[in-house]
């Protein structure tokens, strides 16, 4: 019989940003707290490549991570929103990935939130969130709101995924 760790985050949560090409102590503080979470879920949890994983556009400009801490400083979930300079109606939310004893407690829907709120900072009202969603992950990604664009599967590092998609405005969730 497997028992599942506690699913409990003790205090308050805290979240950071930073951009890609900050070059700040805070903003590389950040950077490496969201590395270490995406490495631990995506890398040695999902088996993702550490090549496919880690890649340019960590390090870009138009890239902004966001963080969440733990009332004790430890990182517990990352994510990553992609401004693309071509696409000035839409952004690219991904990456986002929390930390097991962190899951079933809502922490995910507050980083969903978070990205949210830094892609209407930067875009503004209107702006369209696309996401590439592990299939197994859809309905989280549904009770956030995003629905399916085309409905049509893919792998992406072995993984089946569908693009999904949600048009943001202030005070909407």
């Amino acid at each position: 019989m497997r028992i599942a760790p506690a699913r409990q985050v003790v205090g308050p949560i805290s979240f950071e940003t930073a951009r890609g090409d900050e070059s700040s102590a805070r903003a590389e503080a950040v950077r490496r707290g969201t590395a270490d979470v995406r490495l631990e879920v995506f890398v040695i949890e999902q088996q993702v490549p550490l090549i496919l994983e880690i890649d340019a556009k960590d390090d870009e400009a138009t890239t902004v991570h966001v963080l969440a801490r733990g009332a004790d400083g430890t990182p517990l979930a990352a994510g990553r929103l992609l401004i693309e300079p071509d696409h000035p109606g839409q952004v690219h939310l991904g990456r986002l990935a929390v930390r097991l004893a962190a899951r079933g407690t809502g922490l995910g829907a507050r980083m969903v939130a978070a990205i949210e709120q830094a892609a209407l900072d930067i875009r503004g009202e209107g702006v369209a969130v696309v996401l590439s969603a592990q299939e197994q992950a859809m309905g989280f990604y549904e009770r956030c709101g995003y629905r399916p664009v085309t409905g049509e599967s893919y792998m992406d590092a072995g993984i089946p995924h569908q693009d999904m998609a949600r048009t943001l405005s202030r005070g909407a969730r």
